[in-house]
């Protein structure tokens, strides 16, 4: 079978909720009376895979509410660190070769490979997250979300609750995508202060996409900040984050998470220095797009999940921005009203 001979050759790192007898990889639904579907979900992650406690995570958990609910079938495939466009090529192919209908990609760094794989399985759908450059394709949907908008009320969360006047960000790489997360941070902070100073800082360089999955980069960026006289630091760097949360444990300073609730996903350790977390609620997209698999309408084109959709938002997880929730929803209807236009780079 093509698939072992893959993953005996190390192309794929497989991962799943659990295995069979020759240790492959697989979720085959809850069995029993649960629902059955004869759906079959490839999800192909970014780095850092599931177990990042952000992104990749957040589309995990959509993964899976499906396989409870639908009863779907799945499998589950990572990319490795610096691995070649060729490498991500394969994942997808094998995935369409056994007859996984359909693929989900997470992330904009599957946007080539998902291009080219779509065009040679024209009957197999994809789905790719964060990128709509394959928004013309007929067996593509395009999943995105309005990222700055999100940033924007954390940065206002931030500029709220500072009291050093002096913030930081950290990105883990410098792509367009994340610095839509800086744009809408710095505009949500000097929206409640013009004054206030904000620290801008990259872990890597495309076609470096290391800052994605580096704790200790993370956290010699973040400390690098606190020792400059930031009080309160925002990451959009996936499982990087990690170390920005260690970071402001020593500085006795906050962070801000990223695309999941971090303050119930990460480290006991670091919990109580996590101010709020961006939402980006990558599980629902995720779910709502194998439901129309599932019901047999499967989407295609460009669906974004905004403000007004809850697409995007804020967490309130140890009633830490509980004071300020009515100044950032203020800020939140503003938006959805067009009062506020939120700038998408910096």
């Amino acid at each position: 079978m093509k698939l072992a001979a893959l993953l005996t050759a190390g192309v794929l790192s497989l991962t799943a909720c659990g295995s069979d007898d020759d240790g492959e990889s697989t979720n085959e639904g809850n069995g029993g009376d649960a629902p059955q579907s004869d759906v079959k979900v490839g999800m192909a992650y970014d780095v850092g895979g599931r177990g990042d406690q952000s992104f990749n995570d957040s589309a995990a958990a959509g993964l899976d509410k499906a396989v409870e609910e639908f009863g779907v079938d799945s499998q589950e495939s990572e990319a490795e660190d610096g691995e070649a466009e060729t490498a991500r090529e394969e994942r997808l192919r094998t995935f369409a070769d056994a007859g996984y209908n359909p693929i989900i990609a997470v992330g904009f760094a599957y946007a080539a490979s998902v291009g080219k794989v779509s065009e040679e399985y024209p009957d197999v759908n994809f789905a790719i997250i964060d990128d709509s450059s394959l928004a013309d394709s007929s067996n593509v949907a395009s999943l995105v979300f309005a990222e700055h908008e999100g940033s924007f009320l954390v940065g206002a969360a931030a500029a709220l609750k500072t009291e050093a006047d002096h913030i930081g960000f950290v990105g883990g790489v410098e792509t367009p995508l994340i610095q839509k997360f800086e744009a809408g941070y710095v505009a949500g902070a000097e929206a409640v202060n013009p004054d206030i100073k904000v620290d801008v800082t990259y872990l890597t360089q495309v076609p470096d996409f290391s800052g994605f999955a580096d704790p200790a980069k993370g956290k010699t960026a973040a400390t690098g900040m606190f020792d400059n006289g930031a009080d309160i630091v925002y990451h959009a760097a996936g499982g990087s984050g990690g170390g920005v949360f260690e970071a402001a444990a020593e500085a006795e300073g906050w962070a801000i998470g990223v695309d999941s609730d971090q303050y119930n996903t990460a480290d006991p350790s670091v919990q109580d220095v996590i101010l709020t977390s961006m939402l980006k609620n990558i599980d629902v997209a995720v779910y709502d797009y194998i439901t129309g698999v599932v019901e047999g309408e499967t989407p295609t084109g460009v669906t974004t999940y905004d403000l007004s959709v809850d697409g995007v938002g804020y967490s309130t997880s140890g009633g830490f921005v509980d004071d300020i929730a009515e100044q950032l929803d203020e800020y939140k209807q503003q938006i959805v009203d067009g009062e506020l236009e939120v700038p998408e780079a910096p």
